[in-house]
């Protein structure tokens, strides 16, 4: 006999992952400024240190680890769930996984010192972006073609990545036109934070979306006969 049939929202969990990375990057580097790790500046504005760097160092790279290693569990279960909404996307949902894995090596061995925990921090980050930004497109064409979420939402989703291809193409144009190293390493950093808040910032507006179409998970107890 049926006791309890329930349902459980799926919004809150890309709008939690959202909120996990902002508040990870931005609370890791007050912690760095305090621990005088690294010097206060806007980081979107001037620059002077990367999420990287800012995330690094002391009690700001434990909370960071604290909280990106659980956002990156919540990356691949967000993706599992639109295969399960849009009822296909294998290629969707493994460029998602593979993009939350390497979220999770970047973050589990950052602050971490040898040439190999160096190597998988630099391509964990390089893998997250570019395999994420690839499931993000892949999850609106599915999404766009089978009518599942509204158009302005499509044309939001669309502009955050239209935005994050450009800075992209920036970000490589400048370590090129940047005749001093200085400033091309501002220039990156500026671009890396500007980039991962888009990133992110994605997630927040599918988690809109959800909202909108009342996706929800159906939880049935029974009680023993």
């Amino acid at each position: 006999m049926v006791a309890d049939n329930s349902r459980i929202p799926l919004w809150p969990l890309p709008l939690l992952l959202t909120l996990l990375f902002v508040v990870a990057a931005h609370a890791a580097y007050l912690l760095s400024i305090q621990g005088g790790h690294v010097p206060a500046c806007i980081p979107y504005l001037d620059g002077c240190v990367s999420i990287s760097r800012a995330a690094r160092h002391g009690w700001g790279n434990h909370l960071f680890r604290l909280l990106v290693i659980p956002c990156a569990v919540l990356h691949a279960l967000v993706w599992w769930l639109s295969m399960r909404w849009l009822r296909d996307g294998r290629v969707m949902l493994s460029l998602g996984v593979v993009s939350a894995f390497a979220l999770a090596v970047y973050a589990t061995f950052l602050g971490t010192e040898g040439d190999i925990y160096r190597f998988l921090r630099r391509y964990g980050v390089i893998v997250y972006f570019g395999f994420g930004y690839l499931a993000q497109l892949a999850l609106m064409r599915r999404a766009s073609a089978a009518k599942a979420l509204p158009p302005r939402l499509i044309v939001a989703m669309s502009w955050i990545s239209i935005a994050m291809l450009m800075l992209g193409v920036a970000n490589v144009a400048a370590g090129q036109l940047a005749p001093d190293p200085a400033m091309k390493d501002r220039w990156e950093n500026i671009f890396e934070w500007w980039l991962g808040l888009l990133m992110v910032g994605w997630y927040a507006v599918l988690a809109v979306g959800w909202r909108k179409q009342h996706l929800a998970v159906h939880i049935e107890r029974r009680d023993p006969l």
